[in-house]
């Protein structure tokens, strides 16, 4: 089972079992909902499977309650943990056309649109208005592709390849 992680537990909140979380998600109230599953990764290594029976939120938090932990000495080892999602709790209904999640992007192979292999998406960068998609090449350095439509012209998740169009300056190294 693949997991993805939505946030990190940062603090308790009182008395009554509630957790202070700085969430990562696109979708908060999704991932965050009253019955929901998620996954704390604690630092010791381990991981535990806590259903949410509150949620709200909180200055820049949210807040979470957990079901069967009433109380500040029954969250209290939780923090620092990560908290993540299984891929069963992921659906592509969420995403708009055009959309993707970032595990489905980073390691596809980038090809222009003359079919040349220019290299394989190994990160991405969330800078404003639009992702930017790293692309690791061999022996020179990485090529930055803005999300834009004018740069990224098809996404092929089935066969794993990107095909792009280089503006003028997005490839110094020509």
């Amino acid at each position: 089972m693949n997991f993805y992680n939505i946030g990190k537990i940062v603090n308790t909140q009182g008395l009554k079992g509630e957790v202070r979380v700085n969430s990562v998600t696109d979708f908060p109230e999704k991932r965050f909902k009253v019955g929901s599953t998620v996954y704390a990764f604690l630092a010791n290594g381990q991981n535990e499977k806590l259903e949410i029976d509150g949620f709200r939120k909180h200055k820049n938090f949210i807040l979470l309650h957990f079901k069967g932990k009433p109380s500040i000495n029954d969250i209290e080892y939780l923090k620092p943990s990560q908290l993540k999602i299984s891929d069963n709790e992921l659906s592509n209904d969420d995403l708009k056309p055009g959309e993707y999640y970032y595990h489905q992007i980073i390691g596809l192979d980038v090809y222009d649109i003359d079919k040349n292999h220019l290299g394989t998406i190994k990160d991405i960068m969330s800078l404003g208005p639009n992702d930017v998609w790293v692309v690791g090449r061999d022996n020179k350095k990485d090529l930055l592709l803005p999300k834009i439509d004018q740069v990224i012209k098809e996404v092929d998740l089935d066969n794993e390849k990107v095909i792009v169009e280089l503006m003028e300056g997005l490839d110094d190294e020509n």
